[in-house]
C-alpha cells in the first residue's frame, strides 16, 4: 500500500512541477514534458513490483511504437492555436488526428510483426 501511494504522489508532483516551469518558461517546460519521464517512471515502479525484465522490455517497446502516431499532434496543435482556433477544437482536432495516426501506425506495424491493437 505504502508503494502505491508513493507512486501516487511522485507522479503528481512530477506532473505539477513541469506545468509550473512550463509557465515561467515555455522551452524548459516543452524540454522537461518532451522527457519520457512518464515511462521511466512506469518501468521504475514496474521493476521496484518486480515485474521481469521481459514485461519491462516489451512495455518500452510498444511505448516506442505508441509514440510515433502522437508526433503529427505536436505540429497541428500549434499551428492551428497560431491561426486562432480555440483550445478546446485545437485538442479535439489533434486528437483525432493522432487518433487516425494511430491507425495507420497499427496497419504499418502490422505488416512487420508488431500488433499494436490486441489486448
Amino acid at each position: 500500500m505504502t508503494l502505491f501511494i508513493t507512486k501516487y504522489a511522485v507522479t503528481a508532483f512530477v506532473i505539477v512541477l513541469v506545468s509550473e516551469i512550463a509557465k515561467r518558461s515555455d522551452r524548459a517546460g516543452a524540454l522537461i514534458s518532451s522527457l519520457p519521464l512518464v515511462t521511466i517512471m512506469v518501468m521504475v515502479w514496474m521493476h521496484l513490483e518486480k515485474q521481469g525484465s521481459a514485461k519491462l522490455a516489451s512495455h518500452a517497446f510498444y511505448t516506442f511504437w505508441y509514440v510515433i502516431p502522437t508526433m503529427p499532434m505536436f505540429l497541428l496543435m500549434p499551428w492551428l492555436l497560431y491561426r486562432g482556433t480555440g483550445f478546446w477544437w485545437a485538442l479535439i482536432w489533434s486528437a483525432l488526428l493522432t487518433f487516425v495516426c494511430f491507425i495507420l501506425t497499427a496497419l504499418v506495424a502490422k505488416r512487420f510483426g508488431v500488433d499494436l491493437i490486441s489486448f
